[in-house]
């Protein structure tokens, strides 16, 4: 061949018609698996290239998924919850895989962010990662479903839409927390977290917690729940709150592995051992876990099936296709913390 191959080129050596490669191409569910192999075949051979922009004119998408990122407290500079940035590497694979650029954009969560992308047309969904204070936040989901946005969301359930929404089983992995303690005779518990409406994650795991503990004749005192943001900071000043009371305790499950680290390190300022005098479980899983002293038990969230559902779950929105609820299984890791 001379020149720059094309789609009509594929479908000679082919063997099917031009709007059979189309098809093909992006993957249609209208093409049988054999004749697609065979398309992908002959394009790879003539080192076809798919023109996105002829593509996007005629489909009326740009081909592109938005990823928003929402700012949170952190102890740096950058304002992102690192439990985020470990599935930001599972969406970007899943996206190009589908063929979709991902467009990565960090807002304020006071910024009318959705106009920038839906009425511009920059992105064909939208995936949210983070919304702070979730009362909040309902106006903004309410906006979204009243344009009839493209989103999907990872957390809490949006508007008793689960279709909307992926997730970790809160709840059940609140439940694995307080039998695990239950297992190593740790009856004392305390909770660090929002175990409120405003933090539904929060207090998702924490309804699982004290339901468990109660399944096994075990209560959780008011006095030992001390309420905290997903921080380092917050977990400490929480935990020395509670230490400066003088409350006692022999297990301490933290809302998320954020505000165990900082607890761990309010507990051994006060020259209380982890694990013989406090056990410590979080919940996330994040990178840092592991290497905290000593390595945190937690509540592991699998970033990377996450990732992977929340793209394809947008897609099938974009597509106008069924989409079923998502709740993802917890797993506890049991590292030296207890």
């Amino acid at each position: 061949m001379k020149g720059k191959a094309t789609s009509f080129d594929i479908a000679h050596y082919a063997g099917v018609s031009q709007s059979t490669v189309s098809r093909a191409l992006r993957n249609s569910p209208l093409v049988n698996e054999e004749t697609r192999k065979r398309v992908h075949d002959v394009a790879k051979q003539l080192n076809y290239k798919v023109d996105k922009n002829a593509s996007n004119l005629r489909t009326q998408q740009s081909s592109t998924l938005a990823l928003l990122l929402f700012e949170d407290p952190t102890s740096d500079d950058s304002q992102i919850n690192p439990f985020f940035l470990a599935m930001l590497g599972s969406i970007t694979r899943a996206c190009a895989k589908e063929g979709y650029d991902l467009l990565v954009s960090f807002q304020s969560a006071s910024a009318d962010w959705q106009a920038d992308y839906e009425d511009s047309h920059r992105a064909d969904g939208i995936i949210l990662l983070g919304y702070g204070d979730y009362i909040d936040f309902q106006p903004k989901f309410k906006s979204l479903l009243e344009q009839n946005t493209k989103f999907v969301c990872w957390g809490a359930t949006v508007d008793n839409r689960p279709d909307l929404t992926v997730c970790c089983d809160n709840y059940g992995g609140g439940k694995q927390a307080a039998a695990h303690f239950i297992a190593h005779n740790r009856s004392d518990c305390a909770f660090i977290g929002d175990a409120s409406d405003h933090s539904p994650e929060f207090f998702a795991r924490f309804q699982g917690f004290k339901d468990e503990l109660l399944a096994n004749k075990v209560t959780i005192n008011e006095r030992k729940m001390a309420n905290a943001i997903s921080t380092e900071e917050s977990g400490y000043h929480a935990t020395r709150s509670l230490i400066a009371n003088n409350i006692k305790f022999n297990a301490l499950f933290a809302a998320s592995d954020l505000i165990a680290i900082g607890a761990i390190r309010a507990l051994k300022e006060a020259n209380i051992k982890v694990p013989k005098d406090v056990a410590v479980v979080g919940f996330d899983n994040i990178a840092i876990a592991s290497y905290v002293n000593p390595p945190l038990t937690t509540i592991e969230q699998n970033t990377t099936v996450a990732g992977q559902m929340l793209v394809e779950n947008l897609l099938k929105l974009i597509r106008g296709e069924e989409v079923q609820s998502t709740l993802l299984p917890p797993l506890l890791i049991a590292r030296g913390s207890s």
